[in-house]
């Protein structure tokens, strides 16, 4: 039996979670980023667990068998950062990530304290760049 994904689409609202956050300055960006990716994959905001602002998804497969559905891209707001979901990773976008600002990067995540931080005309082209390669790469909706 092939575990399943811990972190799913939840039907808790987007908006009234990032209308919670108490930092006021980690709110606005949130709503900026939400409007990034929204433009970006044509879709509405979805909750993935109790605190991943997730938009748009897509289905993968595994050698092992292993196959889910997750979000193409989002947001979560930590208390250390804003954690930003790009879903291909890093490595296609050296130029763009040269030119970004002040950030940490996970594997997938990017952290970045906040908005002010950073190039946010290069985060939202680095939004949009990462979907259009997983849509080349996955069944998307």
């Amino acid at each position: 039996m092939v575990a399943e994904n811990k972190t799913k689409a939840t039907k808790q609202s987007p908006t009234a979670f990032i209308n919670s956050i108490e930092d006021t300055q980690q709110r606005a960006d949130a709503k900026k980023v939400a409007a990034m990716m929204r433009k970006a994959t044509g879709a509405r905001a979805t909750m993935w667990g109790s605190s991943m602002v997730g938009f748009g998804h897509y289905h993968y497969k595994y050698a092992s068998g292993k196959d889910g559905d997750f979000m193409l891209t989002g947001f979560a707001p930590r208390k250390q950062a804003l954690t930003i979901y790009i879903m291909t990773g890093f490595d296609g976008f050296k130029s763009l990530m040269e030119k970004l600002g002040k950030y940490k990067t996970g594997k997938s995540c990017l952290y970045i304290k906040r908005l002010t931080d950073i190039d946010a005309k290069i985060l939202e082209r680095l939004i949009v760049d990462s979907v259009k390669v997983m849509r080349k790469k996955y069944e998307t909706k």
